[in-house]
């Protein structure tokens, strides 16, 4: 049967499908609203599905507060045009609007909140049916308190972080910690805050480190003695085409050799382990200074820590929680 174009419009409208997909539907439904929304409804699975097995890593990145609530959402979509486009920043919105309106903790909760006849996640399965991508919700964070920021980094819709306080303070003073959280990605707020295991690690990374930094001054020093410049015999790549320019002789390489495998076994049956311990100890300290945002210079003021710059505004004044979300690989 034929289908008006008013009919075309109102489905569009409707679903957002596209013309010819209305039509088609309409076409077949023969008129009837309810049977071609259904209709496209089915293609939107038949896509998601299809689509199932792609990369989904572009999207729109949105954040919201009510004051004592905060939420991060991610609606992630296969291209940049997509994630541009107004209709899915707008679902996007919707859906981050419902979640915080229900105070929803989880995304599964997200999921299955009602939205329009069905639920969001048909709606996001419908919307892929239209875009013809593969979409999938992600990275539903949340975070609360007696007072709650959230920060858009630039307005792109890629980087958000929400941050949570345990009273009311300036407004600009919290958005500069939402924005110092979005610049320094810290991992906690201080130090008590960073994992036991993650600790752990980072000492035995320091430890490691440390005793081969010692080795290896210990080798640079006896090259340097025997006449050998350290740079030339640093790797078996650096020996091979070194001596194929003639700045060293075959057994300038037999002698280095010789001297890194004997000084590298004794230096390292020797090393001096409070040192080392003390040493890798610093580094910690280093780390913890740059993940800890309480610990990091502050953005607007690098001569004061975040910890100084929220004591000198109000003494009493807490971060209780921070989550940031971002598309891009860092």
């Amino acid at each position: 049967m034929a289908v008006s174009m008013a009919d075309i419009t109102k489905l569009r409208k409707m679903t957002g499908a596209g013309m010819m997909d209305c039509k088609n539907a309409l076409t077949e439904a023969e008129g009837d609203f309810d049977k071609a929304m259904e209709i496209i409804r089915k293609k939107g699975q038949a896509v998601a599905a299809k689509r199932s097995d792609r990369e989904a890593s572009e999207g729109c990145v949105l954040a919201k507060t009510t004051g004592d609530f905060a939420a991060i959402i991610a609606l992630k979509c296969e291209t940049d045009f997509v994630a541009q486009n107004a209709d899915f920043v707008k679902l996007t919105q919707a859906i981050l609007d419902l979640a915080v309106a229900n105070k929803c903790k989880t995304l599964d909760e997200v999921k299955n909140l009602p939205m329009g006849d069905a639920t969001v996640q048909v709606a996001v399965t419908d919307r892929s049916g239209i875009t013809g991508e593969k979409m999938e919700l992600d990275g539903y964070l949340t975070v609360e308190g007696p007072a709650t920021v959230v920060y858009n980094h630039m307005n792109r819709n890629g980087l958000c972080t929400i941050a949570s306080f345990n009273k009311v303070a300036d407004e600009q003073l919290m958005k500069q910690v939402a924005m110092q959280i979005a610049a320094m990605n810290p991992i906690a707020i201080d130090e008590e805050g960073v994992p036991q295991h993650v600790k752990d690690q980072e000492i035995a990374v320091a430890v490691e480190k440390t005793k081969a930094e010692q080795v290896q001054k210990a080798v640079e020093v006896a090259l340097k003695k025997a006449g050998i410049n350290p740079a030339h015999v640093d790797s078996e790549d650096h020996m091979e085409s070194n001596m194929a320019k003639g700045w060293i002789t075959a057994e300038d390489v037999a002698r280095a050799k010789e001297i890194i495998a004997k000084v590298s076994e004794e230096k390292a049956a020797n090393l001096p382990e409070q040192m080392i311990q003390n040493i890798a100890k610093g580094r910690l300290a280093k780390f913890l200074k740059e993940v800890c945002l309480l610990n990091q210079e502050d953005i607007m003021d690098g001569k004061k820590t975040v910890r100084e710059v929220l004591k000198a505004a109000d003494p009493e004044l807490k971060i209780v929680d921070f989550k940031r979300f971002t598309l891009r690989a860092e």
